[in-house]
């Protein structure tokens, strides 16, 4: 599209969306903006959360951040857990910067509360206030703090900044990385004996001595397209992998990943606001079928040396090392995947001579899933391993001297993770929650079926609804506990195990619940919705007030519908929980519906039916639903039903309206993918394998393909600044639809990422819109 076609239509649609009078006649949206200025600008519906909590001396004690001289604990926006990396994107704009912190020391067993380290430690020479503390992590005898400060947006995470360490008893507060720029340090860590610090600048490995502040380059090929010690963005952003060198438990050597981008291809962003002429922002993203970095795992002396490479067979590009762990200091234990992603290898190879010999091997015929972290037992002679090769998402014990592998969770449901470990009395702690695929609870089985009198598995604490999350100490004696429900904000308490004693609570939020307690006399209701064919979804509905089941009342549908993530678990689920609440007030029946291919527990086949074609059956599903929903409630609208969504979402709601235009009359794509072609190697290639050997089924999972069958109306938003889900493919999605003659709306934030909140008021502006849109499109009512 040309730039002056652009801004006319731009200008067209900032009428069409903003400039029009209400949909409701006589009656305005005040009250509507003003419970969302409530929920994202006022923040008055902001959850306390357990904030810094971290385990300390093994569990006998935790510390906290606190602002000096209150003693009262962090509040910070409440998010909900997410089971993939985007389903609830838009979230409310981040937090002010925060001001001095003490570190806070809680004795577990008594509660007991100490300072550890107050904020006027924490001020540099010739400052005249403390650092800001963005993460800390302790030496091994607690003796030196590492404080990271002044953190800087790396792709979506803070993860570049500057480093200080205290001498706890001294009170020497000194910046590690001599000369170094401000912020330009990044995934710094101590060595097990604390007198070291490890970090990466610049793409290269560095080791300062904390006496002598000498400091030693452990790498020097860091470039434009070789990066040692952290991830090229692809790697990060779909394993999670981000500080990519391990220090060695004796303090010898460093273990890391390298990656060679040479070779893979270069995406540009424009940054067209923040400059008298536009900027352009270029980085390696590798679209689906393209060329992949080069991997490598290198073992380093941390006193310098030569790199001793691990012997990993195949083509380096067509191979990822997802996760990578000391198993002692002779030996690293790795997992890797083969590109297609559907052989999932754990290998241990020897530090020394770099030959490297398979654990266990996990295949099949979609794809396999990657363990979340590799967990050691027995000072490293066995390892835990997440698989489901026996239909559930199992975890096994692999031994490490090649016997077979036993299975441990012997249920028939899936583990939705792990929580923690008590190898002294011989106890895995694991979430799941068998027989609701909405419910998360705490279970524990043995870790060593043989030398236990009991199999499968026990729940552990009380008989409840709802989703409970948990931080299980080191020693596995205690746990920090969180539990809430769709209609109920968290609370966290402190249990003991494994009787799940409650101990003392820690965070509450009663005013909230004071606050939104005439939404209860309206709760969500939960169900189950056969659609045909045997098939039965997990739902949720919101009603609106005075509802009355002999109306008439039009549906709003918010759909995730990707194999990244579910919508539908009963726990709180923060700002865009309330914005569904607000539509509900406003005169909307607010639905969402869990098709086939989002990871609920209910069986590997449920989860990977989807393979080859992500997009196809989801959609089915999901139009289905509708029409099974409206069937057996009458007072559902079919005539009037909208749809809208984020990221997956969004182009779930794009196959919506594509594909079944008789269904759904409105929609709002927010930041979707319209075309799999061009979405990244690792998430597309997973689902859908390579493009050269599936090229039917990209078209058919591909929303653009079907673009013709537009009738509704459709209203895409898309941040231009975009990393992720690129605002490319939203410019071919316009392109499209121009040349089909489709009617459509668009709006466009400048510089945004895949989350559309950076800036003032961004997201409650993004959530007025959808607001707006639904109004005048889908009166309310």
């Amino acid at each position: 599209m040309r730039p002056t076609t652009r801004l006319r239509l731009a200008s067209a649609i900032l009428a069409t969306v903003f400039l029009r009078p209400s949909a409701r006649a006589g009656e305005p949206a005040g009250e509507f903006e003003r419970q969302l200025a409530r929920i994202f600008e006022k923040r008055e519906y902001t959850a306390k959360t357990m904030g810094d909590a971290r385990w300390i001396d093994g569990g006998r004690a935790y510390t906290t951040l606190e602002p000096p001289a209150t003693g009262a604990a962090e509040e910070k926006e409440s998010q909900p857990a997410k089971d993939g990396r985007d389903v609830r994107e838009g979230r409310a704009d981040r937090e002010a910067p925060r001001g001095p912190r003490d570190i806070v020391s809680y004795d577990t067993a008594t509660g007991r509360r100490s300072i550890l380290v107050s904020a006027s430690k924490l001020v540099p020479p010739g400052a005249d206030r403390p650092l800001a503390i963005d993460d800390y992590q302790w030496s091994a005898s607690r003796k030196k703090l590492l404080i990271f400060t002044n953190a800087k947006k790396v792709w979506r995470r803070n993860t570049r900044g500057d480093y200080w360490v205290l001498d706890v008893g001294s009170s020497a507060l000194v910046r590690i990385g001599g000369n170094a720029p401000p912020s330009s340090l990044m995934f710094a860590h101590f060595s097990p004996e604390g007198t070291r610090v490890a970090w990466v600048r610049d793409g290269d490995l560095w080791v300062e001595d904390l006496a002598t502040s000498q400091i030693v380059r452990l790498t020097s090929t860091g470039s434009e397209t070789t990066i040692n010690g952290t991830t090229d963005w692809v790697t990060e952003e779909e394993l999670g992998l981000r500080d990519a060198f391990r220090w060695s438990p004796d303090g010898r050597s460093i273990a890391y990943w390298s990656f060679d981008t040479t070779g893979v291809g270069i995406y540009s962003l424009i940054d067209d606001t923040d400059a008298l002429y536009p900027t352009v922002r270029r980085f390696p993203y590798p679209k689906a079928g393209t060329i992949n970095s080069a991997v490598r795992i290198g073992v380093i002396p941390s006193s310098g040396g030569a790199t001793k490479w691990m012997d990993l067979a195949g083509d380096p590009r067509q191979n990822y090392v997802a996760r990578m762990e000391w198993a002692d200091s002779s030996a690293l234990v790795l997992e890797r995947l083969n590109r297609l992603q559907n052989v999932n290898e754990l290998q241990l190879a020897d530090a020394a001579s770099g030959t490297v010999r398979s654990l266990f091997r996990d295949e099949s015929t979609t794809w396999v899933e990657l363990t979340g972290e590799i967990k050691s037992l027995a000072g490293g002679r066995a390892f835990l391993v997440e698989s489901e090769k026996d239909g559930w998402r199992h975890v096994y014990r692999v031994p490490r001297d090649g016997s077979a592998a036993t299975l441990l969770t012997k249920f028939d449901g899936d583990v939705l993770g792990l929580a923690g470990q008590d190898e002294k009395a011989g106890w895995l702690y694991f979430l799941a929650s068998p027989g609701s695929a909405i419910e998360r609870h705490l279970y524990r089985c043995r870790l060593d079926v043989a030398k236990g009198a009991m199999a499968g598995i026990e729940r552990i604490g009380p008989q409840r609804a709802g989703s409970e999350t948990y931080d299980v100490s080191p020693d596995g004696r205690w746990a920090f506990h969180g539990a809430s429900r769709f209609d109920d904000p968290p609370s966290f308490d402190l249990v003991r195990l494994p009787e799940h004693a409650a101990v003392r609570p820690l965070v509450d939020n009663a005013a909230l619940r004071t606050k939104i307690e005439g939404w209860k006399k309206r709760p969500v209701e939960f169900f189950q919705l056969p659609i045909g064919g045997g098939i039965t979804l997990d739902a949720w509905m919101l009603r609106p007030p005075g509802f009355d089941p002999a109306k008439k009342y039009p549906l709003v549908v918010f759909v995730y519908g990707e194999p990244a993530g579910t919508t539908v678990v009963d726990r709180w689920g923060g700002p865009q929980e309330l914005f569904h609440r607000a539509l509900s007030d406003d005169g909307y029946l607010v639905v969402s519906f869990d098709n086939r291919g989002t990871p609920s527990p209910k069986g590997a086949a449920w989860r990977k039916c989807v393979y080859g074609a992500v997009g196809e059956i989801s959609s089915k599903d999901q139009a289905a639903a509708v029409r099974a929903l409206a069937a057996a409630r009458p007072f559902v609208d079919a005539s009037r039903v909208a749809i809208w969504g984020w990221s997956g979402g969004g182009s779930s709601t794009l196959n919506a309206m594509f594909r079944f235009p008789d269904v759904y009359k409105v929609g709002v794509a927010v930041a979707p993918v319209p075309d799999q072609l061009l979405y990244d190697t690792i998430y597309q290639e997973r689902y859908s394998g390579l493009p050269d050997k599936n090229a039917d089924g990209y078209r058919r999972g591909s929303p653009i393909s079907f673009a013709e069958g537009l009738l509704g109306k459709l209203l895409v938003v898309h941040g231009s600044g975009d990393d992720n889900v690129h605002y490319q493919g939203t410019e071919r999605l316009v392109n499209r639809l121009i040349e089909l003659g489709k009617p459509f709306d668009l709006m466009v934030y400048p510089n945004r990422t895949h989350s559309i909140n950076e800036g003032k008021g961004t997201s409650f502006h993004v959530y007025s819109l959808i607001g707006r849109y639904l109004r005048e499109h889908l009166p309310p009512g």
